[in-house]
């Protein structure tokens, strides 16, 4: 039981974090979809 409380709680700080950490570094969907190499009619 001690483990899947442990994977859980692992889980929603990974899931809370995500989203700040890839906007650090920036991997974001504006950042992707913009630029270059990007065609937009």
């Amino acid at each position: 039981m001690k483990a899947f409380l442990a994977a859980a709680a692992a889980m929603v700080v990974i899931a809370a974090a995500a989203p700040f950490a890839l906007q650090q570094i920036g991997f974001s969907a504006a950042d992707a979809g913009s630029g270059s190499a990007v065609r937009l009619d």
